[in-house]
């Protein structure tokens, strides 16, 4: 028997095991060609690989948030405005509004830009200063103030509606134009007025894929890089760390290669897609290295020694595989449509990384004779020794051990109630970036950067009872809609409420009490209509529509509230306006029947089948976040009883399979517990951690379990955690170092959920190593009693 400290000689791996490996040795050099022509294959079709840029792709397509959206898109153009403000102290004088009405004028001759709305295009065109000679002034500027003009009047706006992004967009001088060119030349404008800026859902869309796309190739090299390097000190060596860059390259290239080919999109978290890869290609490839270095120690030549190591870690390395395709896999269990594919990417990549160990490993690893051999790094003596010894505490103390990390565990756990959601979407940018300057001018100055809409049906034409109804409503939201807080108490929760009825009061010479009691007959009411989309064309637009699928009409009302409010605010707010909205405008009625069930007349109200709908970018937002909180503990469900099974019947006992989740699971609920209790918010990037973690770092479990009982038989608990410590141990710290310094990369990122994957995987990663490396052999040493292998 082999005394602790001393090095356990191989022993024998499986005959199929030696066979596929001797197989992969000898015919390294065709495989290498085939993993060529493959690489440069997919790299030709990658370049099609494109980005998803519309918020339908982060939902499911047949969640049911999406219909009324979906709806408003059609029918009024959707959220696709954005608001060029600036500030001019003397905006209402003569000079003020002619500056207004030039800049109007400029933004809306850009490519790109349908209309443009500000105070120059109301009817009274320069008079709309004069407020105290025109009560229609007044009245105009009051319908504005909160949409193109701040209370302070000083804060001026032009609502620039942008083209549909699928329409061909073509200048006088016959040259298309793109979405993200036509913002950029708003922004160009905007930047030579005082505290000029650009705001709005396409602005912040456009900024969030530019970054994405940055994201995806340069930080996604820098963290190959990064990756690279530690393995450079580690191994001391120039072609094992090419040896595994190429295992790395090849997979992701193939990856993006079959993406392209199956006609996949890229979406807002797929720039990770590289960071999953390159863990799982170094994972694999570490402990091969160890391995291969081991056998050499042994005496073995190259070849006998690559051949050896691969057989002896083809079971391994196929079930680390298989459980990162079930961890990811599980992410495809999410409503959250980033989330969703990126579980289908990531499931790609992590089983492309076996076919690309086996056509490109063998040839790297013994191609030449130029520094053949794997070195030793420096302190790693120390290394072993520190190893040794912690096996040592471990089989002595293995009671104390275990008891003080579940109390850590459970003093964490204790911070998972306190776990929130981050609903503002503009916190997915750093603080100074310039997207989020721009939402706080509009959230200090016009209202709220908030912007959503309530969607009422209309049968036939709009008449004087629907514009009574609707003015009520919004007296209803304007009332009924709060919130308190510390500072200012009770306040309204909407800062802005607008719909036909407030601009045909502004602009229609026939009072609006008039309008609604039928004094002058419907004819009076079509007739303000036609009045307000003549003298305010755009505005009426995005209030009146008719849904080209089914010619009914809609009226929009329009609504703002403040964007960065808790979580929990935001879910009363939408909560309030959806009761009210179905109060008012139920659906299951039929046109004409009189009353509804909040007892006002129906009349030119249709709800046939559908009633008032809620719906909006704040709205979808909210709920996007809410279900990503959701999905993560199911998804985390899914990947732990999948790996549970697998492992259970690859080790054919439940109970090692229960064993190698246990040290794993633990840190994830460690770092989701410490968020809790840090008050730190869950985001896109944070919200899928759990589920890619545990598949992530139970491969390490999966090596150091099968090291393990290899020897458990023949030397006893001792000796066979000192094996699996110096093997398996060894190399799941080169490569948790590694990936963990590769993964700072992400960090670095303008993106706020790609610097939260970052950094939490980091924390994960390293976590899991500790779980291994002391979680793991506590529980062995424990149990082995019943798990000694006949």
């Amino acid at each position: 028997m082999t005394r602790i400290g001393q090095s356990s000689p191989p022993l024998p791996p499986p005959r199929l095991a030696s066979g596929l490996a001797a197989w992969l040795v000898r015919h390294r050099l065709p495989l290498f060609i085939v993993g060529l022509i493959l690489v440069a294959g997919s790299v030709e079709r990658a370049r099609h690989l494109r980005f998803s840029r519309s918020i339908d792709a982060m939902f499911d397509r047949s969640d049911p948030a999406l219909v009324p959206y979906a709806r408003m898109t059609r029918t009024f153009g959707g959220s696709e405005v954005v608001l060029c403000a600036y500030d001019d102290p003397d905006l209402f004088s003569p000079a003020g509004i002619e500056r207004l009405a030039a800049l109007t004028s400029r933004l809306g001759a850009l490519p790109g830009v349908a209309a443009t709305t500000s105070l120059a295009t109301t009817p009274l065109g320069p008079q709309i200063v004069e407020l105290e000679a025109s009560p229609t002034a007044r009245r105009i500027v009051a319908l504005m103030e909160g949409y193109v003009v701040g209370a302070d009047h000083r804060t001026a706006a032009v609502a620039c509606t942008l083209e549909p992004p699928a329409a061909t967009l073509v200048t006088a001088r016959q040259q298309a134009v793109s979405r993200a060119e036509t913002i950029d030349q708003l922004r160009e404008i905007m930047a030579e007025l005082p505290a000029g800026t650009v705001a709005g859902e396409p602005a912040m869309l456009r900024d969030g894929f530019a970054m994405l796309e940055w994201d995806g190739t340069v930080l996604a090299w820098a963290s190959v890089a990064l990756t690279g390097g530690v393995l450079l000190f580690f191994f001391r060596s120039i072609r094992w760390v090419v040896v595994p860059m190429g295992v790395v390259l090849t997979a992701l290239w193939t990856t993006r290669g079959v993406l392209a080919i199956a006609g996949a999109q890229l979406t807002m978290v797929s720039t990770m897609l590289s960071a999953m890869i390159t863990v799982v290609a170094i994972a694999t490839v570490t402990h091969v290295i160890v391995e291969y270095r081991r056998q050499r120690d042994h005496g073995c030549e190259p070849a006998a020694a690559l051949e050896a190591a691969l057989a002896l870690l083809l079971w391994p390395i196929c079930g680390a595989i298989a459980t990162d395709v079930v961890g990811f896999g599980s992410l495809m269990a999410s409503q959250v449509g980033p989330v969703h594919d990126f579980g289908v990417m990531t499931s790609l990549g992590a089983g492309l990384v076996l076919v690309a160990l086996s056509l490109v490993l063998p040839f790297l690893a013994l191609a030449g004779r130029f520094d053949a051999d794997p070195r030793r790094a420096w302190g790693e003596t120390a290394l072993e020794a520190g190893l040794d010894r912690l096996v040592r505490r471990i089989v002595r103390h293995p009671g104390p051990i275990l008891a003080s990390v579940i109390l850590v565990v459970a003093a964490a756990l204790a911070g998972l109630s306190r776990l929130e959601v981050e609903t503002d979407f503009t916190r997915n940018f750093r603080p100074d970036s310039p997207t989020v300057a721009s939402y706080e001018m509009v959230e200090s100055r016009l209202g709220g950067a908030g912007v959503w809409d309530v969607l009422v049906p209309v049968a036939g034409s709009v008449d004087g009872q629907t514009l009574a109804r609707v003015r009520a409503f919004e007296d209803r939201l304007r009332s009924e809609v709060t919130v308190t807080d510390d500072a200012t108490g009770t306040r309204p929760a909407l800062t802005k409420v607008m719909s036909v009825a407030d601009v045909i009061a502004a602009v229609s010479p026939v009072p609006l009490e008039q309008l609604e009691a039928s004094t002058f007959g419907n004819w009076a009411v079509a007739q303000a209509i036609a009045v307000m989309k003549q003298q305010l064309p755009s505005l009426a637009g995005a209030l009146v529509g008719e849904d080209p699928a089914d010619g009914r009409t809609w009226l929009r009302v329009m609504l703002r509230a403040r964007e960065r409010q808790p979580a929990a605010v935001k879910r009363a707010i939408i909560a309030e306006v959806r009761r009210i909205t179905a109060e008012t405008f139920p659906g299951g009625g039929t046109a004409g029947s009189g009353t509804d069930t909040a007892g006002g007349a129906t009349a030119g109200l249709s709800g046939a089948t559908t009633g008032g709908e809620v719906t909006g970018f704040f709205v979808l937002l909210a709920q996007l976040v809410d279900r990503m909180l959701a999905d993560q503990w199911l998804t985390f469900g899914i990947a732990a009883a999948g790996i549970f099974l697998l492992l259970s019947v690859a080790f054919r006992s439940p109970l090692l399979g229960a064993v190698a989740l246990v040290p794993n699971g633990l840190p994830i609920f460690l770092v989701l517990g410490l968020l809790g209790w840090a008050g730190v918010k869950i985001n896109m990037g944070t919200a899928m951690i759990a589920a890619v973690s545990l598949g992530l770092s139970v491969d390490s479990s999966i090596h150091y379990i099968t090291r393990f009982r290899r020897h458990l038989a023949e030397s006893g608990v001792a000796n066979a955690l000192e094996t699996a410590h110096r093997t398996a141990g060894r190399a799941m710290i080169f490569s948790t170092l590694a990936l963990a310094v590769g993964f700072l990369a992400l960090t670095t990122s303008g993106f706020m959920p790609t610097v939260s994957f970052g950094w939490l995987s980091c924390l994960t990663l390293l976590g899991g190593l500790a779980g291994n490396l002391i979680v793991l052999p506590v529980l062995l040493a424990l149990l082995a009693p019943w798990l000694t292998r006949p």
